[in-house]
């Protein structure tokens, strides 16, 4: 594709998104911005939250992931499954029946300010991150496959990324994305469908011959059970897999704000339902693209892996302009359908949990505030994904991002573990310290834990984190 076209292709997208954001933005406040009033369809969120849930971390890292790790990511999306499930059962009636803005501010009812600010700290940073290491992927391929032609610098690119996302999201926030990450997860859909037919019909793969064809593969291995000292073993990643869904997606403000824009919980609980089992086929699909993406490098001669493969392969030429154009289609998709809600969910976070501005602030000042929030935190996005230019080596982001988490996330878990399944009170000032420590007690486990243990702890870091966030806990007990 001609850089031009591409721009065009990028143009009408956003002028798409502006048009939704122009419809649902009228007459909208701050109750708009944060809730969506509470009138959002269950099964437009539901849809939507599959956009939001693989962003363009999935859409790049998965299929990339297969030459190496077969069909293991499996095993961590298996649970997922059982992490929907405590969501939908244990922490979406609980939201619920508090009528949260934040969830967070569960946290100060159970236990305190200090607690409470913890908690939404802990996200503001974990969630920051997260949608930078997504931005960056996608801001990094566009600026390959269109930006260096253009003579235009990487920090241009993505000033301009998260401008767009700005100009979409600053009036109804929430309510706007609940419909434009419907439009991004069709797009990001298609584009994955259209991919697998190009690659399987240039290999020879006939329609009814796809299935056996990537169930006999050699990467199609999805169960090892082998050697439990591996960060692949079964055990490890359902586990994890389960657990990262509780903390990523519970325990988290950008997820949990799409669910609490339905009417009640009974419409939340059918979205939590149907989502599930759609992205479980879902992320079946992108490993099945993986595979057909690897022997497809393999059988031309092309010199790609990991992050790298899909797009060399879907904007080199040799497959049609079809398939390029879907596959930028697919990314952008992907990308802004977890960006632009990140961006709302922070700002959401900052407004209600670090500057309480319903209490602290005229009625009539509230939406200005917002508003300045929207811009700074669009602002500390642009500086965080210029640094990871110069941080991301070759290593797939989507481990990375998950790594990652267990670090961020695991005090979260703790608190909400020991909030909800113990009756003990703690020493609220102290909470911050146990936070602070129980990463970094972990982080020195974890890299000496094949020394000490003979065990790789790979994704169990999140658990690990968040034992012993509740064993501190324990110890601040109030007697």
């Amino acid at each position: 594709m001609q850089p031009y076209s591409i721009l065009l292709l990028i143009a009408g997208y956003f002028l798409t998104l502006i048009f939704i954001s122009w419809i649902t933005g009228r007459q909208s406040d701050n109750n708009t911005f944060f809730k969506a009033n509470r009138q959002s369809p269950w099964y437009v969120v539901a849809f939507g939250m599959i956009g939001a849930s693989l962003s363009g971390v999935t859409f790049i890292s998965v299929p990339g992931w297969v030459e190496a790790s077969q069909f293991s990511y499996m095993q961590v999306v298996l649970g997922y499954v059982v992490g929907y499930a405590v969501i939908g059962l244990v922490l979406l009636p609980l939201y619920y029946r508090m009528n949260l803005t934040s969830i967070y501010t569960y946290l100060e009812g159970r236990f305190g300010t200090y607690s409470y600010k913890t908690g939404a700290s802990f996200f503001l940073l974990s969630r920051v991150v997260g949608a930078s290491f997504r931005l960056f992927l996608v801001a990094n391929v566009l600026q390959i496959i269109l930006f260096d032609t253009l003579g235009i610098p990487f920090w241009a690119t993505v000033i301009m990324t998260i401008l767009l996302i700005w100009l979409y999201t600053f009036r109804s926030g929430i309510k706007t994305i609940v419909y434009t990450d419907t439009l991004q997860t069709l797009c990001m859909l298609i584009a994955v469908g259209v991919s697998i037919y190009y690659v399987s019909d240039d290999l020879g793969i006939q329609g009814g011959e796809l299935i056996s064809h990537i169930s006999n593969s050699e990467f199609s291995k999805m169960f090892f059970f082998d050697d439990i000292k591996s960060a692949d073993y079964f055990w490890k990643q359902f586990i994890s897999g389960a657990f990262i869904t509780i903390v990523m997606t519970g325990l988290d403000q950008d997820m949990m704000q799409k669910n609490l824009t339905c009417r009640n919980l009974g419409d939340a609980q059918k979205n939590m339902f149907w989502f599930t089992i759609v992205l479980v086929f879902v992320n079946l699909f992108f490993l099945a693209l993986g595979v057909l993406l690897t022997e497809y490098a393999r059988a031309n001669g092309i010199d790609a892996a990991k992050d790298d493969l899909f797009p060399v392969i879907a904007t080199s030429g040799e497959l049609g302009v079809g398939i390029a154009v879907f596959f930028i289609l697919g990314l952008i998709a992907a990308a802004y359908s977890s960006a632009d809600s990140a961006l709302t969910a922070l700002t959401t976070s900052f407004s209600i949990d670090i500057l309480d501005i319903e209490n602290n602030y005229r009625p009539e000042r509230q939406e200005a505030i917002r508003k300045l929030i929207h811009i700074g935190v669009s602002v500390v996005l642009i500086l965080v994904i210029i640094a990871f230019k110069y941080i991301i080596r070759d290593e797939s982001v989507i481990a990375k991002l998950f790594v990652f988490a267990g670090y961020t996330y695991g005090p979260l878990l703790g608190l909400y573990s020991f909030g909800l399944f113990t009756r003990m009170n703690v020493k609220d000032k102290l909470v911050p310290v146990i936070a602070i420590l129980s990463p970094i007690l972990t982080y020195v486990i974890s890299i000496n834990s094949l020394v000490w243990f003979g065990f790789e702890f790979g994704f169990f870091v999140l658990i690990l984190n968040g034992l012993l966030t509740f064993l501190g806990l324990v110890l601040l007990r109030r007697k």
